[in-house]
């Protein structure tokens, strides 16, 4: 836990520019960041995300993996929703 205010340094090396916002990593930063509150269906995609984390381990298919694999440049992908 941080205050972005004060821990500026911090905030910076994760990314984080928006608040509330939580980072998931493993033994290293996947990138993954919920910014807002997680309820409803994206609770399940935090824990999802903390489980794949702690793994290193992301369960993809042989087919999914070579397709990112032939990716050429960095993709960040944003999902937004909105409580229902």
């Amino acid at each position: 836990v941080l205050n972005p205010a004060i821990d500026r340094e911090r905030a910076e090396a994760y990314g984080v520019e928006q608040v509330p916002a939580m980072v998931v990593e493993g033994a290293r930063d996947y990138g993954i960041r919920f910014l807002g509150i997680p309820s409803g269906y994206e609770f399940s995609n935090l824990i999802d995300s903390i489980i794949v984390a702690s793994s290193g381990e992301p369960q993809l298919t042989e087919a999914t993996r070579a397709a990112l694999g032939a990716l050429t440049s960095e993709v960040e992908i944003k999902v937004f929703s909105t409580p229902t």
